[in-house]
């Protein structure tokens, strides 16, 4: 599926291609929740790295964020250094895959069958979350992984 996205004033926009469009991982860990979370929780997801365009690439900046050890994070959070929309995570790590918010997609997106929450032991006290009847919580991450989940549920796409 292409993935059409923006941030908030509109001095980034971007599209790549996704595998894996469906929003289903809620993501309560410090870092998602203070730079991209709107409920106390972030959602990202997959898209392939070699589609990715973008047009307003200079209003661009990059977070690192600083870890439990005191370490930078390899993880590369975009955002737009005009209105500060959170756009995107890219890691070396995974060189092939970007993960877009879910929140500055503008393409509708489909409906996720269930949720899995993540990082529960890192959300904050004033969070309950909306735990659906086949949900599935993790206090960190889960086992699964991003392309586990949507074998398992049906949600593959080419």
């Amino acid at each position: 599926m292409k993935l059409d996205g923006s941030c908030h004033c509109g001095a980034v926009r971007f599209s790549c291609d996704s595998p894996h469009p469906v929003p289903y991982q809620r993501c309560y860990c410090s870092i998602c929740r203070k730079t991209a979370g709107g409920g106390g929780y972030a959602i990202n997801i997959m898209g392939w790295t070699e589609s990715l365009a973008i047009e307003g690439e200079e209003n661009i900046s990059v977070f690192h964020a600083t870890m439990e050890d005191g370490h930078l994070s390899s993880g590369e959070r975009r955002f737009c250094s005009k209105c500060g929309s959170a756009l995107w995570v890219y890691d070396d790590a995974w060189p092939e895959l970007i993960h877009p918010f879910a929140s500055v997609i503008d393409t509708d997106l489909p409906v996720p069958s269930e949720s899995t929450h993540l990082m529960l032991d890192f959300k904050a006290s004033w969070v309950e979350p909306q735990i659906g009847p086949n949900d599935r919580t993790f206090p960190r991450y889960p086992d699964e992984s991003i392309a586990d989940w949507h074998k398992r549920t049906g949600n593959v796409r080419d």
